[in-house]
């Protein structure tokens, strides 16, 4: 007798097992159907490809983490494989990228997205790189098209969108008639300005200021934008001058010689620049930063240097970064690369790694290259110096998935283009009623010759020559050779103001604010070759003291926090003996809150009772370590936000208001000091005067409070880690409020040491909680004295294929502070590669 399924079970239980084994059947079927779709897109990483456009043959070589190597016989080769490569596993991010920079994620995405569309066609991103493009050498250009053919020989190869990325299937429920266009150099020239602007300085700060003065008088305004504690933590250079309009290290300085503002301008204004999506940022802009420094010979074990670099951007999936080696199998003029690193998807060559003989790095300069004008307008015209001028105008139509097309008017002054009407116009008044951008990445740039030049550079003077071409984003680049040389050098286009300093918007109307035609000149920016110390250390501290520079290069430094603490590891590693690639590592890792030492002493002296005593005892000796299993580490960080709000909340206009960074430890630090300062008052409550101990009280109650909700009563059961996780979040699905896509494509979380300003530098936003939402984006440690013995991390992976096995499988040892191999040498390459594919022509 055969027993039918289920006749054993009462029957509302035999009813809800079929139901379930139905839901299971279909769950399984769509499992099916979806594992065949996503390896559909999966690269194809062995055999032989027939690359139409190749001179010649091509290999590519894969680790077991797929990072590639090329090797090709010319420079065109090289690059139009990297297209290709870069095709294979990042297609779906290059293209979405482009969709960004153009102003047109509408076209993918719908309504959702106009606001961007509106701001960035605002900007004219696309436009500044139409005008770019010609003025590029005619060996970039010719670059930039192999690079474009290798990605649309990917492409042709995979015409249904489905085989190139699972992102597309999605996009069929939306638009389904969505189908991508041919690559093209503009695509990647473009791209630089994504990157540009999640690199800005300090727009937002110039937005803050002016929204702050709207609510507090200018000396409490000044109380939160203290100055750069020069004596307490020390600039990149420390030595030389302009001289004889040169920078010159040697050299000595010689003995040195209101705003107007419209709030409701200003404050459209801010979100137009908020809408723009952040493409290798964050919207916690205090986070973005990075480490790097260099140590030369005579301190490290192989008597050559050592250069460490990682970059702190946004916690995204897939990172930022793709890490490749580009190898030219016999270097000759013709084809002069040998180089590995760190790349961008969308863009040829290497942006950060190093040469067989040169290795650099990256962190940002931070000059003030961005300037808001207010502006008068009237009708179509503006007032300039007494007379009405009339406004530029163009025409920019965004065509919307699913909708009709929508068409805006872009109205500029001679300042730039009027960010504010991005999200309505304003009516006039005699007051500024309208606020004009000026960015130099608004002007046409070298930027991209740049990149092929550091490719090749092979000594100092190559590598100085390849970064005077470095206009856009200013960034400090640190220097180290095979032949012993280390430096730094500060380049970029940063302008000369007439009049004023840039911290605050100015009025437009008057002329007595523009810029000068030209920029500071590049030989006149600080550089340093083989300084006497042995070691240059840059994690977007201040470059030089003011009083020994002249030209202007910004207000608003990173306070240096970070930047000391790698100084005093350094020196004190060096004190113990030599130092080697491991020791720089460890320094890359170190997660110490800085501020802890002046702030701890203050809570542990108030009168405290009930359970938030027993947490305040976390902090008795704590050393401030923020491993992600430190219970005082949770504790003082919540202690931190509570501070925070509590404070400043009262006072400060929403967009003014803290989220965390090294500026706001100077400004707690000086109302330290002051019991009785008026910031410690909470003006909510009527009739009675806090003073600093009260405010630091319920700090540390209202942190036990949370805490003990988040993580339970038993304080040294709490975590850093439980509180402080990565959630890697894919760069375009990851937010769309649907939660299974969001399943496919996100990852994490992970537990997190570090913090905002250290050098562990994983960042966090007060206003928002404690997740992670700023990264050491990669981490490289460059040995010169064995280039196979350098040491590199990315955040993700080398894939951007949802459930390939490379597509977040460096995030668990980057969360461990773990490396890999940074392999170069083309014998240690062979020997690791699981995959060999052979393009041919």
């Amino acid at each position: 007798m055969r027993l039918r399924p289920y006749a054993w079970m009462p029957g509302p239980l035999r009813w809800f097992a079929r139901v379930v084994t139905v839901l299971l059947a279909i769950a399984l079927v769509l499992a099916a159907v979806l594992v065949v779709t996503v390896r559909q897109s999966f690269p194809q990483v062995e055999g032989t490809v027939r690359l139409p456009g190749l001179t010649g043959n091509v290999e590519i070589y894969r680790d077991k983490y797929g990072i590639p190597h090329i090797y090709a016989d010319t420079a065109e080769d090289l690059f139009m494989a990297q297209g290709f490569v870069h095709a294979q596993d990042r297609y779906w991010e290059m293209d979405f990228r482009r969709h960004v920079t153009a102003g047109r994620l509408s076209e993918l995405f719908g309504a959702t997205t106009l606001d961007s569309d509106k701001a960035i066609r605002t900007m004219g991103w696309r436009k500044v790189a139409e005008q770019e493009l010609p003025e590029l050498t005619e060996r970039t250009r010719r670059f930039l098209d192999s690079y474009a053919k290798g990605v649309n020989s990917w492409t042709a190869a995979n015409p249904n969108a489905s085989d190139r990325s699972l992102e597309y299937s999605i996009l069929k429920a939306q638009n389904g008639a969505y189908d991508p266009e041919p690559w093209t150099p503009l695509d990647s020239v473009a791209w630089l300005k994504a990157m540009a602007w999640d690199l800005r300085s300090n727009l937002e700060d110039e937005i803050d200021r002016a929204l702050a003065l709207t609510a507090l008088p200018p000396e409490r305004v000044a109380q939160l934008y203290p100055g750069y504690p020069y004596d307490e933590h020390e600039p990149i250079v420390t030595r030389g001058t302009i001289d004889r309009e040169r920078f010159d290290q040697t050299a000595e300085p010689r003995t040195r010689q209101d705003t107007r503002t419209g709030a409701r301008a200003l404050a459209q204004a801010a979100r137009a620049l908020d809408a723009v999506p952040s493409t290798i940022g964050a919207t916690d802009r205090e986070g973005i930063g990075s480490n790097s420094w260099v140590v030369s010979g005579e301190h490290t074990k192989s008597g050559k240097p050592l250069l460490a670099n990682d970059p702190h951007l946004s916690a995204q999936l897939p990172s930022v970064w793709y890490q490749v080696g580009l190898h030219c199998r016999v270097p000759s003029e013709a084809c002069p690369y040998d180089v590995t690193g760190f790349s961008f998807s969308g863009v040829p060559g290497v942006i950060i790694g190093h040469t067989d003989k040169i290795a650099w790095g990256f962190t940002n300069l931070g000059p003030d290259v961005a300037d808001l004008f207010l502006e008068k307008v009237d009708g179509d015209t503006y007032l300039y110096q007494g007379e009405q001028v009339p406004l530029e105008t163009r025409q920019e139509r965004i065509e919307v998935a699913g909708g009709a097309p929508v068409t805006i008017t872009v109205r500029s002054t001679l300042h730039g283009p009027l960010v504010n009407e991005v999200m309505g116009a304003v009516e006039p008044s005699g007051e500024a009623n309208a606020v004009a951008l000026s960015w130099t990445a608004l002007m046409p740039g070298r930027t991209v010759d740049a990149i092929f030049e550091l490719n090749q550079a092979g000594d100092w003077h190559e590598f100085r020559a390849a970064a005077a071409l470095f206009e856009v984003p200013a960034q400090n680049l640190v220097y180290a050779d095979t032949s012993g040389t280390i430096g730094y050098q500060a380049p970029g286009r940063i302008p000369v103001r007439k009049s004023g300093d840039g911290t605050v918007p100015v009025p437009g109307w008057t002329g007595e604010y523009d810029w000068n035609t030209a920029p500071i000149p590049y030989d006149q920016l600080p550089s340093v070759r083989n300084p006497a110390e042995g070691f240059v250390v840059t994690a977007n501290n201040a470059v030089i003291d003011p009083r020994r520079y002249r030209p202007h290069l910004t207000e608003d430094w990173s306070y240096g926090y970070r930047s000391q603490r790698i100084l005093d590891l350094l020196r004190e590693e060096i004190g113990k003996g030599q130092v080697d690639a491991a020791t720089m590592a460890r320094v890359q890792r170190d997660d110490r809150n800085l501020f802890a030492g002046t702030l701890v002493p203050s809570l542990m002296a108030v009168d405290l009772a009930g359970p938030a005593k027993e947490a305040r005892g976390l902090l008795d000796g704590w050393n401030g370590a923020q491993d992600a299993g430190s219970a005082a580490a949770a504790y003082f960080n919540a202690v931190w936000r509570h501070l925070l709000e509590l404070t400043f909340h009262d006072e400060l206009p929403e967009g003014a208001r803290p989220n965390g960074g090294d500026r706001w430890y100077e400004v707690v630090a000086g109302l330290l000091r002051d019991p009785d300062d008026p910031y410690w008052d909470d003006t909510r409550t009527e009739g009675i005067t806090e003073r600093r101990d009260d405010i630091l009280r319920q700090a540390m109650a209202s942190a036990f409070q949370e805490l003990s909700e988040l993580l339970g009563d038993d304080v040294k059961a709490w975590r850093w880690g439980d509180l402080h996780g990565l959630k890697l979040t894919h760069g375009s699905l990851g937010t769309s409020g649907i939660a299974p896509i969001e399943a496919l494509f996100n990852r994490g979380p992970l537990a997190s040491a570090g913090g905002k300003d250290a050098v562990n530098a994983t960042g966090w936003n007060v206003l928002e909680g404690y997740a992670v939402t700023t990264v050491p984006s990669m981490r490289m440690v460059v040995d010169l004295g064995d280039l196979d013995e350098s040491r590199w991390i990315n955040l993700t992976g080398a894939s951007g294929h949802a459930f390939h096995e490379n597509y977040w499988d460096q995030a668990e040892l980057w969360a461990r502070g773990e490396m890999l191999p940074m392999r170069s040498d083309a014998g240690s390459v062979t020997k690791a590669a699981v995959h060999t594919l052979r393009l041919r022509p």
